[in-house]
């Protein structure tokens, strides 16, 4: 039995914190964890600089409301639905996530959630778990599923090595000549192939 482990950001939807740092013109929250591969560091260091410039969720979900998955997107979904089991294992939140499900058609997310103060302010976060996207791969796999995973950050990689087969998607250069062993792509095209080969 199979089950597919996607990525979200980067994979089937444009990075949020990316949109977010255009729209409000401030460049720093331009990093993501292909650059820091500290989620909590880099999460703290977000939260600072929101509470600098006063802004909190709804500022945020504005602009993900205007966001639309990578051309391609939930096609690739769909069909890939269609073969097998698939969940998106991602470091987002609930808050953010959910607009950007409708648009996928509802596939099955496990992500996290925000701590927000009445005000809006965004006052903390909760992982669901210690390294989530390992940890849910390994309970898949406790359970009598084989893993298949694509990602393309720094905190993809390790459910991507622990699966049955793992491709790097849409990558940066610098993870792809860090780990040349991992078949790596940029069409969800050949994504899908790949993991059709996998399924059998």
């Amino acid at each position: 039995m199979n089950i597919v482990c996607l990525d979200m950001e980067g994979v089937l939807v444009p990075e949020i914190w990316i949109a977010f740092a255009q729209a409000s013109g401030i460049p720093e929250l331009r990093r993501t964890t292909r650059d820091e591969p500290d989620y909590d560091k880099l999460m703290t260091w977000r939260l600072g600089i929101l509470r600098e410039h006063g802004l909190g969720l709804k500022e945020i979900q504005d602009v993900i409301s205007g966001i639309d998955p990578l051309p391609g997107a939930r096609e690739f979904l769909d069909e890939l639905r269609s073969l097998t089991q698939v969940i998106i294992l991602s470091d987002t939140f609930e808050q953010f996530a959910q607009p950007l499900m409708r648009k996928l058609n509802w596939p099955t997310l496990f992500c996290n959630t925000l701590q927000v103060a009445e005000d809006g302010a965004i006052t903390g976060y909760h992982m669901r778990c210690p390294q989530s996207k390992l940890t849910t791969v390994k309970a898949l796999q406790s359970i009598g599923y084989e893993t298949i995973a694509a990602g393309d950050s720094f905190n993809d990689l390790a459910m991507i090595q622990a699966s049955k087969a793992g491709f790097l998607f849409r990558s940066t250069p610098q993870i792809k000549a860090d780990h040349p062993e991992l078949s790596a792509f940029d069409e969800f095209g050949e994504l899908l192939s790949a993991i059709r080969g996998a399924l059998n």
